[in-house]
């Protein structure tokens, strides 16, 4: 199993890491504020336009240390990895498979997501009760229960789209419920940019989790950028982005406990003339912090009936898609939140 080691977050734009020996090095105005040996670290996500040294991303390679320059606001800019483990083989047995079975596994993808909804907005019901009565949350989670079914009688991706695009607007049409805070507003899902707190977090994590499943697939060597449900489009991480897709209830649930718990308010946010609504610094770290402990925090994997750390699950379900690639398994097992 793969040792769960620290994701070094750098959050101040005016920070600078370079290579020292053996160890990362981060400097703020000519100054040395850290350093941490390579043995310490699994990947690195830089919130800092000023970057990296050539020879710190070199040797990032070397030791297939993945990093991810994103900008303050959480916008994905780019990404320096290592080389592939796998093999050729393996690749080509990918796009094979994934023409063959594209709309199985997009059909199986799809049905665990909207299950781990169902599921996400059944746990919150039980956590609140007021909940429990809500017209709107009863006939939401029949409503989804209903897409579950429609999901194995598409007939293509395309019919698929709309069946989770309809879905999508009734699980997000109540998803603003779940928040205990009465002065938390949100009634729909705006990307580029988020228009209010929920989303710049919803956005933000989001990005770190697709970043993650994306270094986990190369990792096991397959290829991040094929997939077989998000449609083909050049710098895009596809398949990280089919992956996701089941586990985004995770992010969702992470959203409504730093909101519920008033460990995020209204001063760790900071709204544009624009209309845009980002997380401020003291914000990000806030949200980093807490997902890096989450991800130490264990989780009952459904197929392989053990506990694992919830930061190697993207790990385990891209060990899993590669097992079916390579025929050590019949079907590629989806990732269902019980």
């Amino acid at each position: 199993m793969r040792k769960l080691l620290n994701t070094v977050y750098i959050t101040n734009e005016q920070a600078y890491l370079s290579l020292d020996g053996e160890n990362i090095v981060c400097r703020l105005e000519e100054q040395e504020k850290f350093r941490i040996p390579f043995d310490n670290v699994e990947a690195i996500v830089c919130f800092s336009y000023l970057g990296c040294s050539p020879a710190l991303m070199g040797k990032c390679v070397e030791k297939l240390i993945p990093i991810c320059f994103l900008s303050p606001q959480g916008r994905f800019l780019a990404k320096v990895s290592g080389e592939t483990r796998g093999n050729v083989f393996l690749r080509v047995a990918q796009i094979d498979v994934f023409r063959k079975d594209a709309l199985l596994l997009a059909q199986n993808s799809m049905a665990a997501k909207l299950t781990n909804c169902l599921s996400l907005l059944r746990r919150s019901c039980h956590d609140n009760a007021k909940l429990r009565q809500d017209a709107e949350l009863i006939s939401a989670m029949e409503q989804l229960k209903k897409g579950v079914q429609a999901v194995y009688e598409a007939s293509s991706v395309e019919t698929l789209l709309g069946i989770e695009g309809n879905c999508a607007s009734v699980y997000l049409g109540v998803f603003g419920k779940l928040f205990t805070n009465p002065n938390l507003h949100f009634s729909v899902r705006t990307k580029r940019p988020p228009l209010d707190p929920v989303n710049a977090v919803l956005s933000f994590v989001y990005t770190l989790y697709t970043n993650e499943f994306a270094a986990a697939l190369e990792t096991v060597g397959l290829d991040s950028y094929i997939g077989f449900y998000h449609a083909l489009r050049s710098g895009r991480t596809s398949l990280a982005c089919d992956l996701v897709e089941e586990a985004r209830c995770h992010v969702e649930r992470f959203t409504i406990t730093l909101f519920n718990l008033g460990i995020l308010g209204e001063k760790d946010f900071e709204v544009q003339i624009s209309g845009a609504v980002w997380l401020n610094d003291d914000g990000r770290k806030k949200v980093l912090t807490r997902w890096q402990e989450k991800k130490r925090t264990d989780l009952l994997h459904p197929y392989l009936k053990q506990k694992i750390q919830f930061g190697l699950l993207p790990y385990v379900q891209s060990n899993l898609l590669a097992k079916f690639v390579r025929g050590e398994i019949p079907e590629y097992p989806c990732y269902l939140n019980r």
